[in-house]
């Protein structure tokens, strides 16, 4: 069990919002600790994105007519995907707190409890944005050149952040529910599961209607197309001026609404879980 460090706590309003910070900064600490530590899981997440980007775009993408050089298509799909793949680790970890002894030992002490949760958030975006980073230069080394302005850059971290916290907090809520560490390795099928029912590796106008309905309603969908809008602007499949800025108020208001939808269910069940 990683060792904790806390700060002397006050019951002044100042001192107990520095308290809750100093607390969130001690789990955030641990959470990234522990995520270090598990090398498994950091090959993982680093290096399966990269076997894929280059499986579909050396195997499969010359078989796949999207209108433009597959790498250019599907890089966004496939950063999607490796964030799914890092969120799923973070159930594991948090079913480990839960089960092992830890969320005891900290509601015996002068610590708010939920702050475990949100230091797995944190800890969880950190390692997916180097993730994201690795397959960003991975995907520029294989032919990938992003025409995107500086806003455009800043639009789609801030978009990919967005999802990021969403699914990470899907991921706390499984960690939170479920009874077994098998139970949660179950969500990893779950999040890789909506990316390839999506715009992410071939549009959607080529999937059967019965599919197509579902391929364009779900939140990857938008957030996908967002990330090509603002990085391969004019490409096909990347949706441009009035078109692209109703994808990104559609795929923010995915992410925002699930964050906060999955985080007050984590909230809830924390607190009902004993």
């Amino acid at each position: 069990m990683t060792a904790l460090t806390l700060p002397a706590r006050s019951d002044a309003p100042v001192g107990a919002v520095r308290g809750l910070v100093a607390d969130l900064g001690a789990m955030a600490a641990r959470a990234v600790r522990l995520t270090v530590r598990d090398v498994d899981s950091m090959i993982t997440a680093a290096v399966l994105p990269v076997v894929i980007l280059l499986m579909f775009t050396y195997v499969f993408g010359g078989a796949m007519d999207v209108g433009t050089s597959y790498i250019t298509y599907a890089t966004p799909g496939i950063i999607l995907l490796a964030a799914g793949f890092g969120a799923a680790s973070t159930a594991l970890f948090v079913e480990r707190d839960m089960s092992g002894g830890m969320i005891d030992r900290v509601r015996s002490m002068p610590v708010v409890a939920w702050t475990v949760l949100a230091g797995h958030v944190a800890a969880s975006l950190v390692k997916n944005l180097l993730t994201t980073a690795i397959v960003f230069a991975v995907a520029w080394a294989v032919g990938f050149r992003p025409t995107a302005d500086v806003a455009g850059w800043l639009g789609a971290i801030g978009v990919l952040v967005l999802f990021l916290h969403a699914i990470t907090w899907s991921a706390v809520l499984v960690g939170v529910l479920v009874r077994s560490p098998d139970a949660a390795s179950g969500f990893t099928f779950v999040v890789m599961f909506l990316p390839y029912v999506s715009s992410a590796f071939v549009p959607v106008e080529s999937m059967p209607t019965w599919l197509r309905g579902f391929a364009e309603h779900q939140p990857v969908t938008p957030v996908i197309e967002s990330v090509r809008g603002l990085l391969v602007g004019g490409t096909p499949g990347a949706p441009t001026g009035d078109a692209l800025t109703d994808t990104i108020v559609l795929a923010v208001a995915w992410c925002v609404g699930l964050s906060a939808v999955f985080a007050a269910a984590s909230a809830a069940a924390f607190r009902r879980r004993r």
